[in-house]
């Protein structure tokens, strides 16, 4: 009894760091914590914000059809570039979905990863996803790239790049709805 005592906290420390240690336990554990720290994205300040001009960008389903990001010219869209192992990815995927949920009739949202088809397939029916994912298949536009993941574009009709956010975010927020309805009154 007076072993634990004396060291709990540093048994606590290694335990942790050995969950951490751990793919199995690591994964949940990031995720829970991307989770917490989500805040609502920002818009970019309006003197720094870049417009897509270019929007032909070949994209593949997860049941290997062709798709084209010039479909969604003139309309606001929502794109998001993830992977199935990043846990701020994972971390905002429920706030996507719900997202995705109150505008899919209005917005063109594009989940878009590297990835090969099996694993986003089965992450997304595991979690019973319902948004549009697709894979790479060439760079995406220049405006559009990314070096970190998850990176999210709010892009408006005329091709504003209005928010550009890398990192775990809760996008099922006021103000993010606030800037998509507005988008879509433009």
């Amino acid at each position: 009894m007076g072993f634990f005592k004396k060291y709990w906290k540093n048994i606590v420390f290694f335990v942790g760091v050995a969950l951490l240690l751990i793919p199995q336990t690591a994964m949940p554990i990031k995720v829970y914590f991307n989770r917490i720290i989500a805040l609502s994205p920002s818009e970019v300040d309006k003197t720094d914000r870049l417009v897509l001009n270019e929007y032909n960008w070949n994209l593949r389903t997860l049941d290997n059809k062709q798709a084209n990001f010039s479909q969604s010219e003139g309309n606001v869209i929502v794109l998001n570039l993830w992977a199935t192992w990043c846990p701020p990815c994972v971390a905002e995927m429920p706030s996507m979905q719900k997202l995705y949920e109150s505008y899919a009739d209005s917005v063109d949202f594009y989940f878009v990863t590297s990835e090969a088809s099996k694993k986003p397939l089965e992450f997304i029916e595991k979690n019973a996803y319902s948004f549009p994912v697709y894979r790479m298949t060439q760079a995406a536009p220049e405006v559009l790239r990314s070096s970190t993941i998850p990176a999210t574009y709010v892009i408006s009709k005329s091709g504003v790049v209005v928010i550009d956010e890398k990192g775990a975010a809760n996008w099922n927020s006021e103000k993010v709805h606030e800037v998509l309805d507005g988008l879509l009154t433009e």
